[in-house]
């Protein structure tokens, strides 16, 4: 009974050997690529623990996870500046073409370096090759939808899938940088000329309004009371200049000088007449 079981104790270590290396695993946000004698399988599994069996069968952990690749860029623009940038880039390989993707290009870092920074390279001169320098610069969320939009097609010819795109600040030629500077300079310091010439033209308008408001007024008292003086002279009659007259009047008689300096005393006449 003993020799049984020692002749048995090889045997299930054995299966339990074989056992444990025929078992594989697919990672989460993996799937796994199946090769037989090195020909790749049409159906990839799906995560989680799978059989295998040794040195026959490998499988292949392939992401499909959304991954970032950085790329440096170079192109000219539509003016002929040569001009630079990084570009930022989300993508992630289709799961339901995952094994023609292995089959075709490799691994994701062969479809990185063959398929995604060739693409990037090319959209990108494609993209800045229909603006002129300053529009790089003025118009960049349209370059950047430019530039995505054909990123996206190109790849996607590949079964890989941009999820989102981002591009640095465009970085153009130290000659052409510094007149770019020197023209901004130019253009802020025109803006504040014809700013101060504005401001003086208003305040001018506005001295000149006010001081026009100030001459009407003036011009409309000035009628104001020479209506009214053309009213009063008009009402003053005889009797009325008789009745000042008369207010004014002390009582006395004037006196008349007559022929011969002979004083005349109207008052003494009246009296002797009375008489």
């Amino acid at each position: 009974m003993k020799i049984v079981e020692k002749s048995l104790k090889p045997v299930l270590a054995g299966l339990l050997l074989a056992g444990l290396t025929g078992c594989t695993q697919v990672d989460a946000g993996n799937l796994g690529v199946v090769m037989k004698w090195g020909e790749i399988q049409d159906v990839a599994l799906q995560e989680g623990i799978h059989f295998r069996t040794p040195v026959k069968t490998q499988i292949i952990n392939i992401s499909t996870r959304v991954h970032k690749m950085e790329a440096s860029a170079t192109a000219s623009s539509k003016d002929l500046q040569v001009v630079s940038t990084k570009i930022a880039l989300n993508y992630r390989i289709d799961a339901g073409q995952i094994v023609e993707v292995f089959r075709n290009i490799g691994t994701r870092m062969i479809v990185e370096n063959t398929i995604i920074d060739p693409a990037l390279q090319e959209s990108l001169k494609q993209a800045t090759a229909q603006y002129t320098a300053e529009e790089l610069i003025t118009k960049r969320q349209e370059v950047k939808a430019t530039l995505g939009d054909s990123i996206k097609v190109t790849l996607a010819k590949s079964d890989i899938l941009v999820t989102e795109l981002s591009i640095t600040d465009f970085q153009f030629a130290p000659e052409y940088q510094q007149a770019v500077e020197a023209k901004q300079v130019a253009e802020q310091r025109a803006l504040t000329a014809r700013n101060d010439l504005a401001r003086i033209k208003v305040e001018a308008e506005q001295a000149e309004a006010k001081a026009q408001g100030t001459a009407n007024a003036m011009l409309a008292r000035a009628e104001a009371e020479a209506k009214a003086q053309e009213l009063l002279r008009k009402t003053i009659s005889a009797e009325i200049v008789y009745l000042r007259a008369v207010e004014k009047w002390d009582g006395k008689q004037p006196t008349i000088v007559g022929e011969g300096g002979a004083i005349l005393d109207l008052g003494a006449i009246k009296k002797a007449a009375g008489r």
